[in-house]
């Protein structure tokens, strides 16, 4: 089988280095790809929201399965592009990626479905914000419909903070706020059979403690072992089933991964978000704990036949990734520094590193973004895997790295935010 990555990031890389690993993957190529992904897929340079241009690489390459990792390619169309031209694509429809593309759309989804969530206002003016504000009360939730980069949410009690946010986008969903531990559910999806992957979960905020603004994730970890047992099992049966008929209901069947962002609060799991791919890096530690080969799963998904192949299975192992990032971020990032260690890092048992904002350099290798690298270890539990993935981060240095360091750590189950209640 020859695949196809679209995108840039450190998903792209975990997903092109799972790919490489599958017996049944003859070939990864990947556009534009990333320094590190160089080590497991042919790269190529080609723009990823360009339709027409990732359908003709795809044509070219004679690519079996097209996977696109990253959101603003999806909700732009460019997996109907590569469709059109006969070729199985891991990824929905533009249509179908509205669930991600508009916060209200996502909601009036859920509605129709049934879907636990939490109580929302679509806003657009500041009178209805206001409104909205006052009906939920703090800690204020409040969400840019558009994409904006895992970065559109606001969680605050400053009210002014959030009509701020409210007045810098053009349409906000305000949300009440959902009390508990945050969790992301990946279901893989073929328009009407799903399979969960094993639970993760994601650190949102810059600074330990849950403190700071928001970011596209500095962190995360699997399994939860002080989740519920059958968690996957109760999203898909509450929610990605219900979704999933409700989409197919609408003439907009989806194909790919749907996200599923969860708070487990007192009266059960409820939907903070959808997202239309996989998360990152929540999907890292996960990738690397899954025994199923990937590239079946995704072309079985991605052809209709979900169903013939079997539920994914997960080693009895855990997986933590760090992420390191650049200065400056999250409301900015510096460019251009030079990155050393990531070979020190990357040699060490049960480590590899994940290239996120990397680019070279003449002989260097240089920081391009605001999450520069993803250090991610394997370990038979959590501490072990923990303690493996902060030993090999701190070999890799660069000027101004920024990294969280109480990813995974005891309690386990702490709240991102809890500062804010």
């Amino acid at each position: 089988m020859r695949t196809l990555v679209i995108g840039t990031g450190g998903r792209e890389h975990a997903l092109a280095r799972a790919l490489a690993q599958d017996p049944a993957v003859t070939e990864v190529h990947a556009a534009p790809g990333n320094p590190g992904m160089a080590a497991v897929a042919t790269l190529h340079d080609v723009d990823p929201m360009s339709g027409a241009s990732v359908a003709d690489l795809a044509v070219a390459l004679g690519a079996d399965l097209v996977v696109i990792g990253p959101e603003a390619p999806l909700v732009a169309g460019v997996a109907d592009a590569v469709r059109e031209r006969g070729i199985a694509v891991f990824g929905p429809s533009g249509a179908a990626a509205q669930l991600e593309g508009s916060k209200a759309f996502s909601k009036a989804v859920m509605a129709a479905a049934g879907v636990p969530t939490a109580g929302s206002r679509t806003c657009t003016t500041p009178a209805e914000v206001e409104a909205a504000l006052d009906a939920f009360g703090a800690p204020y939730v409040v969400k840019d419909d558009a994409l904006a980069a895992g970065k559109g949410v606001v969680v605050t009690r400053d009210r002014a903070e959030a009509l701020a946010h409210a007045a810098a986008c053009d349409r906000v969903v305000v949300e009440e706020f959902l009390d508990g531990p945050e969790v992301s559910v990946f279901a893989i999806c073929d328009g009407s059979t799903a399979y969960a992957l094993q639970p993760a979960q994601d650190f949102k905020r810059i600074f330990d403690g849950g403190r700071g603004p928001n970011t596209g994730g500095m962190g995360s970890y699997t399994p939860l072992t002080w989740a519920q047992p059958d968690l996957s099992e109760v999203v898909l049966e509450r929610v990605v089933r219900p979704t999933l008929a409700e989409m197919a209901g609408r003439g907009t069947p989806f194909v790919g991964c749907l996200y599923v962002g969860l708070a487990l609060t007192e009266t059960g799991p409820r939907v903070i978000e959808f997202n239309v791919r996989f998360g990152d890096p929540d999907i890292q530690p996960v990738l690397a704990v899954l025994d199923t080969p990937l590239g079946e799963l995704l072309a079985a998904a991605a052809e209709g036949r979900l169903a013939d192949v079997p539920a994914p299975t997960f080693l009895d192992a855990a997986a933590v990734t760090v992420v390191l990032a650049s200065a400056g971020y999250p409301e900015s990032s510096s460019k251009g520094d030079v990155i050393t260690g990531v070979d020190l890092a990357d040699a060490r048992d049960g480590v590899d590193v994940i290239h996120a904002g990397t680019a070279l350099s003449g002989d260097d290798l240089v920081t391009a973004g605001g999450r520069v690298l993803a250090v991610r270890a394997v370990g038979p539990d959590v501490a072990a895997a923990r303690a493996a993935a902060y030993a090999a981060a701190d070999l890799v240095s660069f000027p101004g790295m920024q990294r969280r360091d109480d990813i995974a750590a005891e309690p386990l189950g702490v709240v991102e935010g809890a500062s804010l209640r």
